[in-house]
């Protein structure tokens, strides 16, 4: 019998894999090379797919929310992250990196205006862009909404979502002596960032063991164990990421520069039992961004492979596709 058969139905709403036509990597002149990947049709209505983390690199599964026929659609992998390099290098990776490299990509393939599709840290990438870029941003498509504030991260990692996965919690916790917990942020760059590589590894895993853990409403709260690069890679550029309070101003910047969104038509997929990025931050941003159409969906939890998110998401860039024709 099939344990979850909900998983097995979603395949249908995705379209088949489409191989990239082209591939390629961008020197950025500071250190940091960029892989980029276009798929679909090169004559398509642009979109570009900010992945999560941060750290967490684009994959084949990204490109199956988009009918071929009508997107032109672009991937990359971020700053230290996939097959960007160097790999899991904090140096010269900071948000306004981050968007000074979409805008590039922008440039190089010559692109006036895209979609903007992101998810999770994507989301909050996205949002940030078309603050900071809103005549290139012709629409944003958000899902599991983090609004990069110090509550998100208490949340988080300040023991919130502990109270309802006590066990993924205490293995994430155990690692670290009693007098750190205080600040596991900080308690985890300390060892992120020792210079000792298995050191590192150990605690990167644990670091995406626990997030991994709540990912999905299906979850039996098992994170799994992320292979050790990837994993490392994952950790330290997320701790490095919320160590800065993802390098914006002050705190709430997003929600305070919402009126620069004001024109630009979205929506937000939210699963309505997110452990990761609760559903406040969505109907906060909604609220404060009347272009913004705000779809919560309920037995969902925060990753993208959800059923109903692999469902909306699509039917959202079908609408799209039939407007665009």
């Amino acid at each position: 019998m099939d344990k979850f058969p909900s998983q097995k139905r979603a395949v249908q709403y995705l379209y088949p894999p489409i191989d990239p036509y082209d591939q390629r990597t961008l020197d950025m002149g500071d250190g940091h090379r960029l892989y980029v990947e276009q798929c679909g049709n090169p004559d398509g209505v642009p979109v570009i797919v900010l992945h999560g983390g941060p750290g967490g690199g684009c994959s084949p599964a990204m490109r199956r929310y988009f009918d071929p026929d009508v997107f032109r659609v672009v991937l990359f992998d971020q700053r230290g992250c996939g097959r960007s390099r160097p790999h899991a290098s904090v140096t010269n990776n900071t948000t306004w990196d981050l968007v000074g490299d979409i805008e590039r990509i922008r440039e190089t393939l010559g692109i006036e205006r895209f979609i903007v599709f992101g998810g999770s840290w994507g989301a909050t990438l996205a949002l940030v862009y078309a603050i900071s870029h809103p005549e290139r941003a012709a629409r944003l498509v958000l899902r599991g909404v983090f609004m990069m504030t110090q509550s998100e991260l208490d949340w988080f990692y300040g023991g919130g979502a502990g109270q309802f996965w006590p066990e993924p919690w205490a293995r994430f916790c155990d690692l670290i002596p009693e007098d750190e917990r205080g600040d596991l942020i900080a308690a985890y760059h300390r060892r992120l960032f020792s210079g000792d590589l298995r050191t590192e590894t150990k605690f990167a895993q644990a670091w995406s063991a626990w997030e991994n853990a709540l990912a999905s409403v299906h979850s039996s709260g098992q994170g799994g164990e992320a292979p050790g690069d990837y994993a490392r890679a994952f950790a330290r550029l997320e701790n490095h990421y919320f160590t800065n309070a993802g390098f914006l101003a002050h705190d709430g910047w997003i929600l305070a520069n919402t009126d620069r969104l004001h024109g630009i038509p979205g929506v937000i997929v939210q699963g309505r039992y997110d452990m990761i990025c609760p559903p406040r931050a969505a109907w906060e941003l909604a609220r404060a961004w009347p272009d913004a159409d705000l779809r919560m969906i309920r037995n969902a939890g925060h990753a993208l492979s959800e059923p109903g998110i692999s469902a909306e998401l699509v039917r959202i860039m079908d609408q799209i596709a039939v407007l665009s024709r």
